[in-house]
Order: C-alpha cells, then sequence, then structure tokens
C-alpha cells in the first residue's frame, strides 16, 4: 500500500516511521534540509525512538518536497501540516491543512484524506462541504513530544472520525486503523469510531483537561510558596488517592509547547454561547502562573549580589528541543517588562534569542547570575543549586 505524509514535524514523522515498517511511505515537506536528513536516515526532530527507528530498521520511506510525486497512486494521504492558533481569529488558522487537501483531491482524487492535524470542531465537516470531496476523515493524534513514536507503537486509543452512514467511509475508518494497530507493538489497543465532529471533540477535551491539571498542581503549588508550606508533601498526600494518580503533577512555572495553549485556546473559542467557566479558568490559569513565577523571581533577585537573572534552557520540558510556547519564554517577558536584566543559557540557539542575550559557556553562565531559574532541573545545576529558583519538586516532566 502506498501512503503519503504531509508534514515531518513530530505529529507526520512518527506516522510516517510508523508505516514504513510494512509499507511504502512518502513523506513530504516544505524544508529542504528535513527532506535531506530523513533521506539519509536522520531525524531532523528530537525523538530517540524516531532517531533509533530510522538507523536500525528497514524502513520503506522516502521523504520528498514533490507533492505530486508522493501523492499520486497513494491509497492514504495523512495530513500532519501545521495549524497555528491565530488570536485575531481565535481559531486555528487551518491554511496549511486545506493547501494539502488542494492538491490531495488534484493529483491524487480516489485516495482517502486523513486529517492528524489539530483543527476547531466542526472542521472536518465544513472542509468536505467546503471542498465537494467525500474522501476526507479525520483520526486524532494524542502524543507527547519527544515520544512520539513511543505513543504510537503503544498508543493508549486510536480513535477514527468518518461519515457512520457512508458504509465505504467506514471501512476506510477501520481499514486506517488497522494500519496503526499492524505498525504498533502494543496488542488489543482500544479503538474507537464515531462521527467527525465527536472525534475533533475528543482531541480538544483531552488537552483541555491536562492543562486544566497542569494548571491546578500549578495553584496548588502557588498556594503553598506563599503560605510557606511543603508542597511536595501536600502533592504527595493527594495523589496517592488512586482516583487521582501521580501523572501531569509536578508543578512548573505554566504549561506550553506545541498543543496545550492553542488547543485550550481553540476549545474555548469553540463553546462560544454555550455555557461554562471551567474553560475560561484553564485558559487564564497559566498566565496567572506565570506572573506569580515573576513576581517571586523579582523577590528571590533581591537577596542576591549580582542583578542579572539567568535563565536555564529554554524547552518546555526535559528532552525536548521546542521551545514554541514555553513557559519560561513568558515569565522572561514579565521579567524584561521589570526592567530585569536576563541571560539565557541555551547551547542549541546562537548570540541571542528573540532579542534575549545567549551564553553558551555553562562556567560563565553561571558566574554572571545572581538568579538562575529553572523550569525543569537537572544535574548540571547541582554545583549552583543555592542559586536556583524552581518549582520543580520531583525533578522530572
Amino acid at each position: 500500500m502506498k501512503i503519503a505524509v504531509a508534514g515531518t514535524g513530530y505529529v507526520g514523522l512518527s506516522i510516517a516511521t510508523l508505516l514504513a515498517q510494512h509499507h511504502e511511505v512518502w513523506a513530504v515537506d516544505i524544508i529542504p534540509e528535513k527532506v535531506a536528513l530523513l533521506n539519509n536516515r536522520k531525524s531532523p526532530i528530537q525523538d530517540e525512538y524516531i532517531e533509533k527507528y530510522l538507523t536500525e530498521k528497514d524502513l520503506n520511506l522516502t521523504a520528498t518536497m514533490d507533492a505530486r510525486a508522493a501523492y499520486t497512486g497513494a491509497d492514504f494521504i495523512v495530513v500532519a501540516a501545521p495549524t497555528n492558533y491565530d488570536p485575531a481569529t481565535r481559531y486555528f488558522d487551518t491554511s496549511a491543512v486545506e493547501n494539502v487537501i488542494g492538491l490531495a483531491m488534484e493529483y491524487a482524487p480516489h485516495a482517502i484524506i486523513v486529517i492528524k492535524s489539530t483543527i476547531p470542531v466542526g472542521y472536518t465537516a465544513s472542509i468536505r462541504e467546503k471542498t465537494g470531496s467525500k474522501n476526507i476523515i479525520f483520526s486524532p493524534e494524542f502524543l507527547r513530544e519527544s515520544k512520539a513514536l513511543y505513543d504510537n507503537l503503544y498508543p493508549s486509543r486510536i480513535v477514527v472520525g468518518t461519515d457512520l452512514n457512508d458504509e465505504r467511509l467506514v471501512k476506510a475508518a477501520h481499514d486506517f486503523a488497522g494500519l496503526l494497530c499492524e505498525g504498533a507493538i502494543k496488542e488489543n489497543i482500544d479503538t474507537l469510531l464515531m462521527g467527525f465532529t465527536e472525534a475533533e471533540a475528543v482531541k480538544l477535551f483531552a488537552n483541555t483537561y491536562l492543562a486544566m491539571r497542569v494548571g491546578f498542581f500549578n495553584e496548588l503549588d502557588t498556594y503553598a510558596e506563599v503560605n510557606g508550606l511543603d508542597a511536595k508533601a501536600i502533592v504527595d498526600g493527594v495523589c496517592l488517592d488512586p482516583r487521582i494518580g501521580t501523572h501531569y503533577n509536578n508543578p512548573s512555572f505554566g504549561y506550553g509547547g506545541y498543543c496545550f495553549p492553542k488547543d485550550t485556546k481553540q476549545m474555548l473559542a469553540n463553546f462560544g454561547d454555550t455555557p461554562q467557566r471551567l474553560m475560561q479558568a484553564v485558559v487564564e490559569t497559566n498566565d496567572v502562573r506565570k506572573e506569580h513565577i515573576a513576581e517571586e523571581v523579582v523577590r528571590h533577585l533581591d537577596k542576591a549580589d549580582k542583578k542579572t537573572v539567568g535563565v536555564y534552557r529554554l524547552a518546555m520540558k526535559s528532552g525536548s528541543d521546542n521551545f514554541r510556547e514555553s513557559a519560561i519564554l513568558g515569565v522572561m517577558g514579565l521579567l524584561k517588562a521589570k526592567g530585569v536584566d536576563v541571560l539565557v543559557y541555551e547551547p542549541t540557539v546562537e548570540d541571542s534569542y528573540m532579542g534575549y542575550a545567549v551564553e553558551k559557556d555553562f562556567e560563565k553562565f553561571c558566574a554572571c547570575c545572581g538568579l538562575i531559574i529553572a523550569n525543569r532541573v537537572d544535574e548540571k545545576l547541582d554545583a549552583v543549586k543555592t542559586k536556583v529558583y524552581t518549582r520543580d519538586i520531583f525533578g522530572r516532566n
């Protein structure tokens, strides 16, 4: 079977790698450097499982910038194009998805188009009507950054949204779910077929819940910090209840990354006039947390011998190379607005990042800073731990 995947970010590349174990897969991207890396079996993203599979597995995977060659003759075309949140419209920018769909309809009119990109609730039905295509279905992804292929090999569940009244599309949805199961290591995977719109809602509600959980433990931590309490003791006591559990309970500077900030805002926008309070709070709690962190940093800086704040790493979490919407960037902006000098330690970038000075030498970085803030800590900070401000109480993501 020939399968094309549009986009080689962590969603597209993990799907392409999974499916290329058993099928002919063409991965399409518009960035020549990413295409060259993939064809040399090197990963353009940080994911240990993808790196391992690219180098050790006999994958039938070809990367290309030629959409015509990739899509022509394809049985399935998987759309994993980016959908960034547009604050002006309060909706995702789906233009990249629509570009792919247009080319897919032109070069492979009989192919089943599977949207994997995160989209607004109701989008699949509307794009099917807009384009006149009856071949578009939707399948949400539930992947963690830096663990994307692992989460495809051991998926929590597979969800496919289809037209339940169209026998052909129901079969296509079953077939696509079967492809995902075929590539996975986990057996007996829970698989759900449902309507397009329900499947879209599953994705956004799932991520909004996880963001809510992050926000809850961050506000617990804020309460403990302000009142001089042991946050770890409280979290441990709360989370030993099996109904609550220990996942997503490590305090941070706020949620961030590719999904949570944009998905929670999209979920809120989708509610429209539907009564709610919690969705609004999930969005707002992140800003409140970052403002609290910035105020605490300034308070600690007042006691330091040097007045420069050092930022240790920009990634949202350890093991990730993603800076986008990282909570620490929001804290940095608030500190800058307060007139605080900020110096960044980030070995992966050059002399500056978004107007902030970068020091790539760790020893020099530490010597220049009176206080070092870290969303996530590691052993490298042990030597200067008296300078470090963090809310990472468990030493993990």
